[in-house]
């Protein structure tokens, strides 16, 4: 059945209008931001012509102004349509699902912000799109919405930037690589030079700062979500590896969650899957700097006074000027095992935080709109909802997938 006709079958808590007939194909609710700003000025530059996409926030004024910029790179973004959008105005949000056949949102922190726009498309039967990196949203998400949005159609695919889109797909594709029908062990290598924005750092403060909620979040929907009949999908608890770049630590990103929950959901992961998260970095200084850097931002985030202080350093908004951004760069080795194989896989490419990040939010949104993709709905990751679609639609923008080894394990 197609994407259109999922999302006006069966059952929806409110009617909706069917998909082949909203008028438009994406909106980008969050444009004024700084994230958001550039993934408009992506979809400026690199939608197709025939794209019926629009922008949405809550100041008139600010939207007019993006507009004028795009349409200094694209002269037919002149007449764009701006909508109101206010995540505290429920009608404001719901027209603004009830119009488009995916939406994408830049706006967060998603754990204090995101909710109204997930239940609007949830009921709507509309997909949905954002960059968030907090568990904690996430987890929630999926224990209030996942079930009604299996009833409208809605595919709601959390974590489409650089949390985790390099991680998930490149699991992805490093399996596909592997025999089938056999236990795999996957393990990530990140590498990155990159800088952070003040909406990130907000979130990063948000997540470190309520860890209990994490943790109590993640057992409810562990408890109604359940595990994959006759498969074993898990984290890998192994020691931490030493890559050929240098030295490793845990990676304590929402990213390892996302693969097991592809795995969980794809059968061509195995019967038995795990897999292990590393930052890697090539001097043991940077790694130990690394870890007591992590370790003083959990520490502070408990503290109210000292996190309000950390999250003025950077303001919502502001970020990596143009310059700094182009000397960025993200790469992602992986090492797959099974079936006495052993592959190595690569994924890489610009700017991670914002570049590149919108980039990913961008096509992941366009290849909803317009790729023919298996039948998902409920909340779902890109490697289950988009999977090869989506790789290919990266790797023709820049964001390289390749084997770099192959031989017997």
């Amino acid at each position: 059945m197609a994407a259109s006709e999922r999302s006006s079958s069966g059952g929806g808590t409110t009617p909706h209008t069917p998909r082949e007939k909203r008028r438009l194909d994406i909106v980008l609710f969050g444009a004024t931001g700084f994230t958001g700003e550039l993934t408009a000025e992506y979809l400026a530059e690199h939608a197709p012509p025939e794209t019926r996409w629009a922008l949405a926030g809550r100041s008139q004024a600010k939207l007019e102004a993006v507009r004028d910029r795009l349409a200094e790179l694209n002269p037919a973004c002149k007449d764009l349509p701006l909508l109101h959008a206010d995540t505290g105005d429920t009608a404001s949000i719901d027209a603004v699902a009830a119009a488009a056949k995916v939406v994408i949102t830049t706006v967060g922190p998603y754990v204090r912000l995101g909710e109204p726009l997930v239940a609007a498309c949830a009921r709507a039967g509309t997909d949905y799109v954002d960059l968030t990196g907090e568990p904690t949203f996430v987890d929630r998400m999926f224990v209030k919405y996942h079930a009604e949005a299996v009833r409208s159609g809605a595919r709601i695919v959390h974590a489409c930037g650089f949390d985790s889109i390099p991680h998930d797909l490149g699991a992805y594709f490093t399996v596909k690589q592997l025999p089938e029908g056999v236990p795999l062990h996957v393990e990530g290598f990140v590498r990155a030079n990159a800088d952070f924005s003040g909406g990130t750092l907000e979130s990063a403060l948000g997540i470190f700062g309520d860890l209990p909620g994490m943790i109590r979040a993640e057992r409810e929907r562990n408890r109604l979500e359940g595990r994959p009949e006759g498969r074993r999908i898990r984290i890998s608890q192994r020691p931490v590896p030493k890559a050929r770049v240098g030295w490793t630590l845990p990676m304590p990103t929402i990213d390892p969650r996302i693969i097991t929950r592809s795995a969980a959901a794809l059968e061509r992961y195995g019967p038995d899957f795990s897999y292990g998260h590393y930052l890697a970095v090539k001097r043991l200084p940077a790694a130990v700097g690394l870890a007591a850097g992590a370790g003083a931002l959990t520490v502070a985030a408990q503290i109210p006074p000292v996190r309000s202080a950390i999250g003025r350093l950077r303001k919502p908004g502001d970020g990596p000027s143009a310059e700094k951004r182009a000397t960025h760069w993200f790469s992602v080795k992986f090492v797959g095992e099974g079936g006495g194989k052993r592959v190595v896989t690569e994924v890489a490419g610009g700017d991670p935080g914002y570049g590149e990040t919108a980039k990913m939010l961008s096509e992941s949104a366009l290849c909803l709109a317009f790729d023919d993709l298996p039948e998902t709905s409920g909340q779902v990751t890109t490697a289950t909802a988009m999977g090869d679609a989506l790789i290919d639609r990266l790797d023709k923008a820049g964001i390289t997938f390749r084997v770099l080894e192959r031989q017997q394990a």
